[in-house]
Formats: C-alpha cells, sequence, structure tokens
C-alpha cells in the first residue's frame, strides 16, 4: 500500500489523525499524536478547526457516528460560522486522551439521547466563529489594514477597499499563532447558507464503496484475535474450565479467565478462537437467578401495578377523589417487553497493553467513558491510555457502555505488547446485552357526563434504568428517566394535555436481567400507554380520536401543532382509501415534539400491511433537512420493529433469542411509505434521532383497532391475532 493510497482511505476515520503533509509520519493502525501529526504547514487555528495547505478544512468533532449524521450536521454548524467552502471539508475525531490533556476543550464526547446536536450547537460555532475571526485579522496584519474592512466567504478573505483578496489555507499559519477572540457574535439561523440546508452527508461515499472501516475491520500488525463467553445467566460466575482441552488446537494461543464470569480464547484468527471457544469445556456457576423466567418478571410487575408505595413524577389536583365522582370510568392493563439493541455490528475492540501505555481502537458512544473504563482495567493512569474511536456499526445506547472495553483490555494484558481484537459473536452480543427496559401500566381514566377527562392515574410498574447503569443519578430512590414524555410543563419530555386531576407514578421492579439505554429510551412504551389510553378514552365517549385530544392540549400548543400537522398531510378529515384505517399519536421527548399518523389495513385472515405513516416533527432549528426526514424513516424501522417482532424473554434465567431467527426485524416489503413534516419553530434545539420512535407503536396500534376493533395492549404484535371474528 502506498503511503498516498494511505491517505486516501485511512487519514479521514478518525482512529488516524496523520495529515496529508505528514505522510512520511505514518504508521498503519497506530495513532500519532494530534499535536506531531500536524506538522508546521498544517496549522491548528483553534480546537475545531485545522486548514491545510490544499484548503482542505478538517473539522474535529468529539460525538461519534454511527449512521445518525452527527458529523455531518456539526461539521455544518462550524462551517457556516466559519464561512468555509463546504466542499472542501472533512471530518475527523480527537481523542478522549486529547480533550483531557486539554482541559476537555471538546467538551461532552458522548453521543445519544439524541444530544449531539442540541448540547453542542453552541460552542461548536462559537469554534467556528473565533476560527473565521483568526483567519480574517492575519490577512488584515497581513495587509496592515483593519480587520473590519475585510470579509470571508467559502475560504476566500477580501478587503473591500482595495480589491485584494487571499485565501484561508495561506494565511493559516499565520493565523494559528494569534489569540482567539474573546467573544464572537453567531449568525441568526435566518441567514445560515450551509447550516439548515440538505447537504450531502461527509461519511456516505466511503460507506458506499466500502472504504469505511469499522471496529471488526482494524488490522494491526501483529494482531491476534478472541473470541468470549461469558456466564449465560446474569449475575452468574465461571465455576471451572479446562485449558488443556482446546490448547493444542489449530491457532490458539492462550486461554483467558476474563473477570469472574467470562472466558475468552485467542488466536491467529477469529474464527479459530471462536471454534476452540465452543469446543472449550466450561462448567458454569449460574447463581441465585437459575430459574428466573419472564413469567417471574411479569408477576413482579403485575404486584406493582396496585402497590401502596410509588415514586411521584406529576400530579395535579385530587386524583382519586375525581376518579370516585366520575360518571364514567375507563380502565386498561398495557406491558412492554425486554428488548436487545440489536446493532448491525456486534461489540468489539483491539487493545495493545504495556506496563507503561495502554491503546483500545474501538466503536464507542463515549470516548471518556471508554477512557476511563482502559484506564482502570489496565492498571495504568489514564494520561498513559488512550481510546481511538472508530465509526459504529450501529448503538442505539449499548455502545455507551464499556464492558467489552474492559473485557479485551484484561485480555491483552495477557498478551503485553501485542494488538489483540476481541469480537463478540451475534450469540454473545444477543445474549449478554443491556435491555429495554421491561414494564407495564395501569391507566384509569374519569369523564365527566359531557366526555370530559376530568382525572387520570398512570401507574408504571417495572424496570428502572438508572437504578442498573447510574444508581448515582437517581433523586432519593426516583428515576426520572423512567417518565419521559409525561413531565409536567416544560423543555424536556412534558406531558401534553393538560387534566385538571393527574397522578403519574412509578412502583420500581427491577429483574436480574441488565437494563440498558435503548433507542428512544422509556418515551417509546410510555407514548404506548398513554396515547392508546387516549384512544380508548375518545372511543368510549364516542369522539374523534383527534378532536378529543384537541380539547386537552389547549396549553400546549407546539404538541397540537405538530398533531394538526401531520392530521392535516394525512387528510385525516377526509375518508381514507378503501380498506384502508387511520391511528394517530403524539409525544414530546428529547427536546422535540412529535406526531404521527399511520395508515393500515387488515385482511379478514388477520395480515396487518401498513400503507403510509405521516410523521410532524419539530425540532426547533433543523441544521439538515434532509438527514431529518432520513432519521425520521430510520426511526420507523426501528420502532415498527420492536412492535411487530422485538421481545427478548428468560427462561432458566438466560435470554432465549440468540440469533435474528429468533429475534426478528423488520423486513424491507413490510416498511410503509413515510412523510416527514418538518414544522421547526425555532427558539430551542431539539433532537432527531430517537422522538419519532416513540409515536410508531402507538399510531400503528390505533390504526389497528380501527381496523377490527380489537385494543392491542401488550407487544409485540406478533403474539396477536388479528383476525376479524
Amino acid at each position: 500500500m502506498t503511503a498516498a493510497h494511505m491517505r486516501s482511505t485511512v487519514s479521514r476515520r478518525g482512529f488516524l489523525a496523520a495529515s496529508a503533509a505528514t505522510a512520511g509520519a505514518f504508521s498503519l493502525g497506530f495513532h500519532i499524536p494530534f499535536a506531531q501529526a500536524q506538522g508546521a504547514d498544517v496549522p491548528e487555528i483553534n480546537a475545531w478547526v485545522v486548514i491545510k495547505p490544499d484548503e482542505t478544512v478538517v473539522i474535529r468533532i468529539a460525538r461519534s457516528e454511527m449512521g445518525q449524521g452527527t458529523l455531518t450536521g456539526l461539521a455544518q454548524l462550524v462551517a457556516e460560522e466559519l464561512e468555509c467552502d463546504w466542499s472542501k471539508v472533512t471530518t475527523e475525531y480527537p481523542t478522549p486522551g486529547q480533550n483531557l490533556a486539554r482541559q476537555r476543550v471538546w467538551r461532552n464526547f458522548s453521543t445519544g439521547g439524541s444530544r449531539g446536536i442540541r448540547e453542542s450547537h453552541d460552542y461548536v460555532r462559537r469554534g467556528g466563529a473565533a476560527a473565521r475571526e483568526m483567519l480574517i485579522r492575519a490577512a488584515a496584519e497581513d495587509w496592515k489594514v483593519a480587520p473590519g474592512e475585510c470579509r470571508a466567504a467559502s475560504g476566500t478573505i477580501t478587503h473591500g477597499a482595495s480589491g485584494r483578496s487571499t485565501t484561508y489555507g495561506k494565511v493559516a499559519a499565520a493565523a494559528a499563532k494569534l489569540e482567539p477572540p474573546a467573544e464572537v457574535a453567531l449568525k441568526d439561523p435566518k441567514d445560515w447558507k450551509i447550516a439548515g440546508k440538505p447537504v450531502q452527508r461527509l461519511d456516505t461515499a466511503d460507506k458506499l464503496t466500502g472504504k469505511q472501516v469499522y471496529g471488526v475491520d482494524l488490522k494491526l500488525p501483529g494482531m491476534l484475535n478472541a473470541a468470549i463467553k461469558a456466564c449465560p445467566v446474569f449475575g452468574g460466575k465461571v465455576k471451572s474450565f479446562d485449558a488443556a482441552a482446546v490448547q493444542s488446537m489449530p491457532g490458539v494461543k492462550k486461554v483467558v479467565p476474563v473477570g469472574d464470569n467470562a472466558v475468552a480464547v485467542v488466536a491467529d484468527t477469529w474464527w479459530r478462537a471462536k471454534v476452540a471457544l465452543d469446543a472449550l469445556p466450561i462448567v458454569w456457576d449460574e447463581g441465585a437467578h437459575a430459574k428466573a423466567s419472564s413469567a417471574d418478571t411479569a408477576a413482579m410487575l403485575k404486584e406493582g401495578l396496585t402497590a401502596e408505595q410509588a415514586f411521584v413524577a406529576n400530579q395535579t389536583g385530587d386524583v382519586k377523589a375525581a376518579l370516585a365522582g366520575a360518571a364514567k370510568r375507563i380502565e386498561a392493563v398495557y406491558g412492554y417487553p425486554h428488548q436487545n439493541h440489536a446493532t448491525m455490528e456486534p461489540m468489539n475492540a483491539t487493545a495493545k497493553w504495556t506496563a507503561d501505555r495502554c491503546e483500545v481502537w474501538t466503536p464507542t458512544q463515549n470516548g471518556e467513558s471508554a477512557l476511563a473504563a482502559t484506564a482502570e482495567a489496565s492498571g495504568l493512569p489514564a494520561a498513559k491510555c488512550e481510546v481511538y474511536k472508530i465509526h459504529l456499526g450501529g448503538g442505539f445506547g449499548r455502545r455507551g457502555m464499556t464492558d467489552w472495553i474492559r473485557q479485551v483490555v484484561a485480555i491483552a494484558k495477557e498478551m503485553p505488547g501485542t494488538p489483540v481484537k476481541l469480537i463478540w459473536s451475534r450469540e454473545e452480543d444477543m445474549t449478554q446485552g443491556k435491555y429495554h427496559p421491561v414494564t407495564q401500566c395501569r391507566l384509569v381514566g374519569g369523564l365527566d357526563a359531557s366526555g370530559n377527562l376530568t382525572g387520570l392515574h398512570m401507574r408504571i410498574s417495572g424496570q428502572s434504568i438508572l437504578a442498573g447503569v447510574l444508581p448515582q443519578n437517581l433523586q432519593n430512590g426516583r428515576d426520572p428517566v423512567t417518565f419521559q414524555g409525561l413531565n409536567p410543563p416544560g423543555p424536556e419530555a412534558s406531558l401534553g394535555y393538560t387534566v385538571p386531576n393527574l397522578l403519574i407514578d412509578h412502583a420500581m421492579r427491577n429483574p436480574h436481567v441488565p437494563p440498558g439505554f435503548w433507542r428512544g429510551v422509556n418515551l417509546n412504551q410510555n407514548a404506548i400507554y398513554l396515547e392508546c389510553f387516549m384512544d380508548e378514552l375518545a372511543h368510549a365517549t364516542g369522539q374523534d380520536p383527534l378532536a378529543f385530544r384537541r380539547k386537552l392540549m389547549v396549553n400546549s400548543p407546539k404538541h397540537l401543532a405538530v398533531l394538526n400537522a401531520a392530521a392535516e398531510r394525512a387528510g385525516w378529515d377526509k375518508p381514507a382509501p378503501a380498506g384502508v384505517h387511520r391511528g394517530l399519536a403524539q409525544i414530546m421527548g428529547f427536546g422535540s415534539y412529535v406526531a404521527a399518523v399511520a395508515e393500515v389495513s387488515v385482511s379478514p385472515k388477520g395480515q396487518l400491511k401498513i400503507h403510509r405513516i405521516v410523521a410532524a416533527t419539530d425540532p426547533g432549528h433543523a441544521v439538515n433537512p434532509q438527514q431529518i426526514a432520513a432519521q425520521v424513516e430510520g426511526s420507523f424501522v426501528y420502532g415498527l420493529s420492536a412492535a411487530l417482532y422485538g421481545e427478548c424473554t428468560v427462561k432458566d434465567g438466560r435470554i432465549e433469542q440468540e440469533n435474528f431467527d429468533t429475534y426478528q426485524v423488520l423486513r424491507m416489503d413490510e416498511m410503509p411509505k413515510v412523510e416527514t413534516v418538518l414544522v421547526p419553530s425555532g427558539g430551542f434545539w431539539g433532537g432527531v434521532g430517537e422522538p419519532t420512535i416513540a409515536v410508531a407503536a402507538p399510531a400503528v396500534l390505533n390504526a389497528i383497532f380501527a381496523a377490527t376493533g380489537k385494543r392491542i395492549r401488550t407487544l409485540p404484535l406478533k403474539h396477536h391475532d388479528l383476525s376479524k371474528a
């Protein structure tokens, strides 16, 4: 491979920071420290921007790219303020080690909760604006004119009075020596020329041509490969294993215990490692949960539905009295199962450990957490460790964890100085996950004689993510994340309905299956519980579901606006095509307001066909409309997969679904047409990667009721007979 070819195929991936100007510094697969890699002719204008002599603009983004377009969106915001030529823009990851050494100049590396743009927009824009001012000042000083007499556009600086001009690349070295401005003015979004536009994503071409390197693709000189198997029962341990039984198998280098619950085999190829691991005799101590089942969990949750003690999230008026005095009382119980992230790329990482240095290459949603895990597992201080992020082959919240990183470091410590790549098998990935929390919900609504909702009690019983992942973030034992979409009025995940007497509470019940942040998190089931029950209330009073909601949303104009936008685009007030029935849903989460109308048909034999979904989104500001539409469409793939098929069950303490033959996902011929209605109202920054997942299931479930008269209250749909009686 030539140096030129390496530059074109490797340097943009983020695990190499070397630039075209430093071709001689390449060491394939090993990260070049940023300051060393840049060289005098590739100056760093500031932490966010590097200008190369060929006018290429390298924008450094700390957030992770996992298909959601975050790198492109954040680069648009930097480029907008920088006033550069978008066709010259590329991106790279700074490392968490560099961030630590520079007092966290790149701030938060965590990518999840649809926070990439909504939490970074201000400081990345300021980084671009500061770089622009430094470049202008460098040109002005060279010309001996006032900076205010100069302007920048498309990577060129012009002096208005004299007509002189220069390019960013020509003044970059001088600009890099200047002090950044203390204050910068940011553009009004109405003046955006790059941000706010549907520009092409920066990572698409490499994915289409196969140039994109993912974690499973990474190759380092002298690298060995590892396969791992942990106790299939959560909480269990390794009792014993017979390494001698596989030690002489082809390619096997070592059999390694990993922690107290797993064993790994290291070999010259991953397949040889897996074959030996499958042949390795292991005796498990399955522990206290060896006989646990999904039925046990369901019984635990059912008890919580009527328990006296619960954590209160949203309370107004006197619900007990309102329900007791209601002219009509409606009650329903809903349920939502454990679900797997099921990323296309299984968990993996590569590590190289020596007594004074530990390096890890991995797809991760949180580079700083990955660095902390590396340091802890390696026994070295963080300053002697580094993590090089690679684009993720799917994340969905799963890669915000660090369990596989700790494992690979532990294995690499047994092979000092040798890079070791650990790849989880699909079966390991499916059975050692961090699952969407399992919950049930009992809803009781009170209606007056005119069909007005006077009281509502929502009791959620089930698993707390924070209790399992971040117990330090519990609030006096209460998990605020449980109540996404159900909060009091405010900027985050607020309930869109005004009910005079309201109580929403949570009876925490935690089974032994470990929970995790799963794309959309608790907004997914809460939208089902709330929006399907709203349909039940409307039906019980003979009211149109849209009209019923509108009466309750007079104090929530943004919620109402997206609901109206979706209904209008779908033609709610007009007859649907013959045999087609509609359902709708709305919710607020991750800082954005979303609504959907689904159109479905159900054959006499119960065959469901989802024809169309119209989805309206108000994220405040829209950085890339095309990207938002793609994310909305993708969210329905994920949400409908969950609604139709997604379920992880437990038998004898272990997850039963080990691969895609038993954990089905939506097929292409099942995907409906998706129409995205973008209604950005400005004034706030919401997320787009997750919110619309939540309205997929309830919109479809409400449409199924309209088609069949059958109310589906538990998922997945594959368990229900939709045939007409």
